[in-house]
């Protein structure tokens, strides 16, 4: 790997002080906050793409400030931009801008009260938070994807990314083709979900001296000699490493594996690298699955993690796994609780550990009483927490709920079941103006007699006296669950303002049910969690009179629109009177040759399908769509992207095909340049277009 020393003195200013409440300005233009009008209090896919959207936050050491990002968006320029915002914790003042240029900041990290690091481009920067002065500590041409400070401010560790060293016998083919395009492989992971595996994240050591990173100090943490990833792909960032608190270890998740193994497996690991002697020591050797993301306790005794039981099923549940550093005792704090835990912080005196929990349809936040192992609820409310840091007892989440995007909302460690105080106001000029459709929670008997969750969002423009068009959704995952989340794609506000009833059940499969719910769904794609569809569309539109029972469509993505290709097999009474299937499983033969991650399909489809004595696979197959496209009989619009690698665009493609073959009315859009979602704005906005467009033709 090429690595540039920086030369440039510690005191070098970059930008022009400025005052607080005014950032320096860039020359090139900067993306900012559009200047909107809301109609009829209507929320439109434009609007959607209008509102900030907060990313990562920082709490200053002595948790006065608290740092975020916020990229808005331009529809134009089809590209968006994420600066650098401050506010006090205590709620007093204003929002102040702490950048204002054309690269977006990413990764705010705090190197003291007064002092701010983040990266943008190809450097990592500190800014004095008082008077916005930058100077630059590191740079390197391939740049950054994140980094941490230690705690005595003396190293850093910093992610970046090395290219895969092809076998010598392959690399001579290329002699003299300079424009070639051909890829050879020879082994398995060769793509993973949305990219070409040619390069790979690790994690280095460096020292820090006078403001400046000494790049040529530079530490392969992991061994150059060892191919392997830190941070993990496709989800991993820099929570997947932490130092101690004396700064003499660093704890980190690696999956030790390439190729086949790396696609049969989900077996990660939490390491213990001694700065010191650069020794590497395995403490979850016990743990077959996913283990990952530790944090040590504040006085450096004791080391919690995310922990997964089995090797190969991605959802199973986190547990959270504490490890005694000085007697080597462990401790599975979740042994007697039925549900999953991430996001993990440990309270000031290490008497509490805190984590998120997917819980009955939202992300709550938990702590578990290290001494006892007593669990309480600490917040509570119709929403959902991604993360938090915490100050003594003050709490700071990032919070979203079906009806407004990320804001950052504080709460107190000392109290139960407590609704937060909402802190930051990025989006609440835009907000209210709006007219968001009402959510509620209904609890729906399923076939077997169980509870299911099933979130209604009405009409905006809702009338007691009028009936709408409804529609079914049909979550990915499949373990994955319906909560209060908040989405650029599937955005149950933009359909309630296209004048739609969504209905949104947490069918068979949804984890924050138990665990049982949550397995029931392996090997039984075509099963209960089908009926509980079912049951759901038909509940609502015998109990709700709003909703017109023949205007009613379906939709979903991933595994959601495996259920909408199902579900469209499987269509006798004409329950549904379109459908829109997005990047989903079609042909599940086809499905198990084309993934990369062969994990998934080896545990949820039970294995190949060439294996005939496997029951569970056998059963699995049985139940693929495609074989039930003589039964299709309405109308299907089927969208999917070429850089999705997990299902790929070929699933579509035979769907659309099929469709058509039986003289069914179908549309097919297809994206050349997304991934297993539709990221960028102008495509988004074309998807929600033909969304609308699509339901429109045939609901109303």
């Amino acid at each position: 790997m090429k690595k540039t020393l920086l030369f440039l003195a510690a005191g070098l200013t970059l930008l022009a002080a400025c005052s607080p409440k005014e950032a320096p300005v860039a020359e090139a233009d900067v993306i900012g906050k559009p200047e909107v009008t809301v109609e009829n209090g209507r929320f439109t896919p434009e609007l959607m793409w209008s509102l900030g959207q907060m990313g990562e936050t920082a709490l200053s050491p002595d948790g006065s400030r608290i740092a975020y990002t916020v990229k808005y968006v331009s529809i134009e320029e089809n590209r968006g931009n994420a600066e650098l915002y401050l506010r006090n914790t205590d709620g007093q003042g204003e929002e102040i801008r702490l950048t204002r240029t054309e690269g977006s900041e990413f990764n705010p990290f705090w190197m003291n009260d007064s002092t701010i690091m983040f990266c943008r481009g190809t450097q990592i920067i500190s800014m004095n938070v008082n008077t916005c002065a930058e100077n630059v500590m590191a740079e390197r041409e391939g740049g950054f994807e994140g980094f941490k400070l230690a705690p005595n401010g003396q190293s850093i560790i910093y992610v970046a990314t090395v290219p895969v060293q092809r076998p010598e016998n392959l690399d001579k083919l290329y002699d003299g083709l300079s424009k070639t395009t051909g890829r050879i492989n020879e082994d398995l992971m060769y793509r993973h979900w949305d990219n070409w595996v040619d390069e790979y994240p690790k994690i280095y050591l460096a020292q820090v001296a006078n403001g400046v990173v000494d790049m040529e100090s530079s530490i392969d943490i992991i061994g150059a000699d060892n191919p392997y990833e830190c941070p993990m792909r496709p989800w991993g960032g820099v929570e997947q490493f932490n130092y101690s608190p004396d700064s003499k270890m660093i704890a980190f998740t690696c999956r030790m594996k390439t190729g086949k193994a790396y696609a049969e497996s989900t077996n990660s690991d939490i390491y213990l690298y001694d700065i010191a002697t650069k020794q590497v020591q395995n403490v979850s050797e016990f743990s077959m699955g996913y283990d990952q993301n530790p944090v040590f306790s504040h006085d450096g005794t004791r080391l919690a993690w995310e922990s997964m039981e089995h090797d190969g099923y991605e959802s199973d549940k986190l547990r959270l796994m504490v490890l005694n550093l000085t007697n080597g005792a462990r401790i599975d704090y979740t042994s007697n609780f039925d549900y999953g835990v991430s996001g993990i912080n440990w309270s000031d005196d290490d008497k509490e550990i805190l984590a998120v929990v997917m819980y009955r349809g939202m992300q709550e936040i938990f702590a578990f009483d290290a001494a006892t192992k007593a669990i309480r609820q600490v917040s509570h409310g119709y929403h959902d927490i991604h993360g938090f840091q915490m100050k003594g007892n003050d709490i700071y989440a990032s919070q979203v709920s079906i009806s407004y995007p990320a804001e950052v909302f504080k709460y107190s460690a000392k109290d139960s079941l407590q609704e937060g105080t909402k802190l930051t106001t990025i989006n609440d000029d835009l907000l209210s103006q709006i007219r968001m459709g009402k959510v509620e929670e209904k609890w729906i008997k399923t076939v077997d007699n169980k509870e299911m969750l099933t979130w209604v969002i009405y009409p905006y423009d809702y009338d007691s006296t009028k009936t709408y068009p409804a529609l079914l959704f049909c979550e990915g995952g499949p373990q994955s669950m319906v909560s209060q989340f908040w989405s650029t794609r599937w955005n149950f506000q933009v359909m309630s303002g296209a004048g739609y009833f969504v209905i949104a059940p947490n069918r068979r499969g949804c984890p924050g049910f138990g665990t049982a719910w949550c397995e029931e769904i392996s090997g039984d794609y075509g099963g209960l969690c089908m009926k509980d569809y079912m049951t759901a569309t038909d509940v609502c539109a015998k109990e709700i009179a709003a909703i017109d029972q023949n205007r009613i469509g379906a939709c979903g993505a991933s595994f959601g629109a495996f259920s909408i290709y199902w579900l469209a097999g499987h269509n006798e009474n004409n329950r549904f009177k379109a459908f829109l299937a997005h990047n989903g499983m079609f042909n599940l033969e086809q499905q198990y040759c084309e993934t990369e991650e062969l994990w998934f399909v080896n545990w949820d489809l039970g294995g190949p399908f060439w294996d005939k004595s496997n029951a569970k696979a056998q059963k699995s197959y049985a139940q693929s769509p495609h074989k039930f496209i003589d039964k299709w009989n309405a109308p299907i619009c089927v969208v999917h992207s070429e850089f999705d690698f997990r299902i790929v665009a070929s699933q579509g493609m035979a769907a659309y095909n099929a469709a058509k073959m039986r003289g069914l009315d179908a549309r097919y859009l297809y994206f050349p340049d997304e991934t297993h979602w539709v990221l960028q704005p102008q495509n988004s906005l074309l998807w929600h277009r033909n969304f609308i467009d699509w339901f429109d033709k045939y609901l109303k």
